[in-house]
């Protein structure tokens, strides 16, 4: 699946671990495009790395946080971000998959 509402950008920690961050702003119209593709590397993530969801530092292999917010525009538009990493190996496979 390619990804047409998220861009990723990708951070390396210094203990082996790795972040990808997007964000993206768009008309109400658009929103559920968007939550349809995070929901879709979301669901990626849960059935190639199974159980495994939680911080690094707990044992976990991968975790997301997801930000929603509506903007008070016109017209009005609503703004996701969304922040996924893990180990070096998730990190991998994620670019590999959506990258």
């Amino acid at each position: 699946m390619s990804l047409r509402w998220l861009d990723f950008d990708y951070s390396e920690g210094d203990d082996d671990t790795g972040v990808f961050d997007a964000m993206a702003s768009v008309e109400l119209g658009h929103a559920a495009e968007v939550q349809a593709e995070i929901d879709a590397v979301l669901a990626w993530a849960e059935a190639t790395f199974p159980g495994c969801r939680g911080p690094v530092e707990d044992g976990g292999e991968w975790d997301a946080e997801l930000q929603v917010s509506n903007e008070d525009t016109n017209p009005p538009r609503r703004c996701f971000s969304l922040a996924i990493g893990g180990t070096r190996a998730f990190c991998q496979a994620l670019g590999e998959r959506f990258g």
